[in-house]
């Protein structure tokens, strides 16, 4: 069975902490300077790039040259909406026509500066779609107006994927995609044959689904474009490092990645800046963790007795199986 590709992306965000004492005398930190600081990171290899946050202060050839001189390469791009007040109300869900037609406009832009640069996938966080009151919204429309922007974006530029990313709520307090079973049937109802889904695991736990299920009816309905570990308590987006509360949930999900043939990269999208923690350090425990249960994970999928033991559903084998690998001894 293939092994996973390890190409690491972390949040560029978090490098932006302690901004004083890492660049003293800058005014302004851009996001050329936050690139240099996620290179110093060892086996760190590719970067995610929002839009319009990251654009800001660079062109797309201009960031596209300083990370082939890092060593990084682009794994795409991800829309975020929140930073204009405009769509506080919504962006693809907003009543009104003009404002959704003005999200819409954006993201073809940032699909425009991804393509540029050479990428070839846009993610779709749509966290301010949604509503937060009984009888505030008419959820017909609001259903019907995203399907159409959601087709809209993906028809601007055949050649780059469109990946959804779920997530059950915040900053809505429900979001219009909030689970596996919406997304797969907004897809469907799309029909554009460059959409697909981005999983990710905080998320996933907090719509309270088991991640490697979640994974396998994406491969089954449709593509797993994209992948964010990180890891948490389930109740809310954690963002704390890969693998620190659910080793082997983790583990379960990259066996599965494996089998849908997952090739790209693996994006920490954790919270360093949350606890004060050092974001270098932070992503670098992330590829440790990454790199060890990647391995364990490669031993288990060729394991035939566990095979036997899920063929039975039998969680006693299974369990000693796992527990036998993770915990082996010296």
């Amino acid at each position: 069975m293939k092994k996973l590709p390890r190409t690491f992306a972390a949040r560029l965000n978090a490098f932006k902490m302690d901004a004083a004492t890492y660049w003293p005398g800058k005014n302004r930190v851009t996001t050329i300077d936050i690139l240099e600081r996620v290179a110093t990171v060892e086996g760190l290899n590719a970067a995610d790039l929002n839009y319009p946050d990251h654009f800001g202060d660079t062109t797309p050839k201009e960031l596209s040259a300083r990370m082939q001189d890092l060593g990084l390469a682009l794994n795409g791009g991800a829309m975020r909406y929140y930073t204009d007040p405009g769509f506080k109300l919504g962006a693809f869900t907003h009543p009104d026509q003009k404002v959704r037609q003005a999200a819409i406009d954006i993201t073809k832009r940032g699909i425009d500066a991804v393509r540029e640069m050479g990428a070839s996938l846009m993610t779709l966080w749509m966290g301010q779609d949604g509503f937060d009151y009984a009888f505030q919204g008419d959820y017909k429309r609001m259903w019907d107006d995203t399907i159409s922007a959601i087709r809209d974006v993906a028809s601007h530029d055949a050649g780059c994927d469109i990946a959804i990313e779920y997530k059950p709520n915040e900053p809505r307090c429900y979001a219009l995609m909030p689970d596996i079973g919406t997304t797969l049937l907004a897809i469907k109802e799309a029909g554009s044959a460059n959409l697909g889904v981005t999983l990710d695991f905080c998320h996933v736990l907090f719509a309270d689904e088991m991640p490697a299920h979640s994974a396998s009816l994406v491969a089954r309905h449709s593509r797993i474009l994209g992948v964010h570990l990180n890891d948490g308590y389930g109740k809310r987006d954690d963002g704390l490092m890969i693998g620190t509360v659910h080793p082997v949930q983790t583990i379960e999900l990259l066996i599965e990645l494996t089998k849908s043939g997952y090739s790209s990269a693996i994006y920490f999208d954790t919270f360093p800046d949350h606890g004060g923690l050092d974001p270098v350090e932070e992503c670098r425990t992330n590829i440790l963790a990454a790199e060890r249960l990647m391995a364990v994970a490669d031993r288990l999928a060729e394991n035939q007795a566990l095979g036997q033991a899920i063929a039975k559903q039998d969680a006693a084998i299974s369990q000693r199986i796992i527990m036998q690998e993770i915990y082996r001894e010296a």
